[in-house]
């Protein structure tokens, strides 16, 4: 008997109520984080900060777990777990089938290929087209909010920030602790205004040696000494919110499934997109997607989701797809449930096969991640 398909809940805070509830702080709305009104909110992204990561290394981490609230303190990053589709759910308030970004790698139909979400854009991908909503900087500028997103350079232009990041002014700084240090410092002042910090650093060193690594824990200690700043009170019109995208766990090397370049199992899929811990299958013929996916059944059944397209949707993995978004999403899709990472013998790279902190699914390694709150809004 197959298991039971995962599905969000709906009853839960996840990523697309953060930086809309920010925004609707200042603009006096309400909201599903109950935040109180003020002038203007900053929200700290810590990308790859999971609650689990976060348990296991609490000596690292004070200053960020006395800012959890014992209630609301972690809400979850929806799905797929993965930094292209959480980002753009944070910035639009919507799920991945509405913003459209389904995957790390998704799905270009019409031109019959696997686009990167973070930095495969090109001519041929409009990114006003491949995301056309607003985001909650464009819809603080029409409020007269002065949006601001605090970042590192190699972030300022790319397609992915003007497809998810668009309508904000960039500043850039280097360090974890200059970019915090800024975004605290545009609290203060009498504009409205709303600020986005973006803190990658995490994330990349649990990709690089895992989440249990003195590298992971050396930049946890980082990212803490840097909320130092925040030790100082805020004016008492201002608020800070602090999360993460996606949390992650470690697969040992023998966990890591290389799928053999002759193996009966690529029969029929024509392109392997998402990622490690979620794969999307795009078939020859799409006709034959309940025979691929009960041959993956039989093969992985006992450790992943192996759910068809229409299962995926119709068991709300993705929130409601809009139009053309559809065809982004595999015919075929396998979802990771135990601790392991598929890859595709014929394109998986040595530094792909190094990664040791994995994400994609729907672990509650993967899916819960942190709420913390300074100023007004601890209260």
């Amino acid at each position: 008997m197959a298991p039971m398909l995962p599905a969000p809940r709906a009853e839960t805070p996840s990523l697309a109520d953060v930086l809309t509830g920010a925004l609707g702080a200042i603009l006096g709305e309400s909201g599903r984080l109950a935040l109180p009104p003020v002038r203007s909110a900053a929200v700290l992204m810590i990308d790859g900060l999971g609650m689990s990561a976060l348990s296991q290394h609490s000596g690292h981490a004070r200053r960020l777990l006395n800012a959890l609230p014992s209630r609301g303190g972690s809400i979850e990053s929806g799905f797929p777990t993965t930094t292209a589709s959480a980002l753009a759910t944070l910035t639009t308030g919507l799920s991945a089938g509405e913003h459209g970004l389904v995957g790390y790698s998704v799905l270009d139909r019409a031109r019959d290929r696997v686009v990167k979400q973070l930095s495969g854009w090109d001519d041929d991908m409009r990114p006003r087209e491949w995301q056309p909503h607003n985001t909650v900087f464009e819809r603080a500028a029409k409020h007269g909010v002065d949006a601001v997103i605090v970042g590192a350079e190699r972030y300022r232009d790319t397609g992915f920030t003007e497809a998810v990041l668009r309508g904000a002014r960039f500043e850039a700084y280097g360090s974890v602790a200059e970019r915090i240090a800024r975004g605290v410092a545009l609290m203060r002042g009498s504009e409205r205004r709303l600020v986005y910090v973006y803190v990658p650093e995490i994330d990349m060193a649990g990709h690089a040696e895992g989440i249990a690594s003195a590298l992971y824990t050396a930049r946890l200690d980082e990212l803490d000494s840097a909320l130092r700043v925040l030790d100082a009170p805020l004016p008492a019109d201002a608020g800070v919110l602090l999360t993460a995208d996606h949390g992650m766990l470690d697969v040992p090397p023998h966990r890591r499934i290389v799928v053999d370049a002759g193996s009966g199992l690529w029969d029929g899929i024509r392109h392997v997109a998402g990622e490690p811990r979620c794969l999307h299958f795009a078939l020859d013929d799409p006709a034959h997607a309940e025979l691929v996916r009960d041959r993956w059944l039989d093969a992985e059944g006992s450790r992943s989701w192996v759910v068809t397209r229409g299962e995926a949707i119709a068991a709300g993995w993705f929130g409601t797809v809009r139009a053309g978004v559809e065809s982004r999403i595999g015919d075929v899709l396998v979802a990771a449930r135990a601790q392991v990472a598929y890859y595709d013998e014929r394109t998986a790279s040595a530094q792909s096969l190094s990664m040791v902190g994995q994400h994609g699914s729907f672990s509650a390694d993967e899916l819960r991640v942190p709420l913390a709150r300074w100023g007004a809004f601890a209260h």
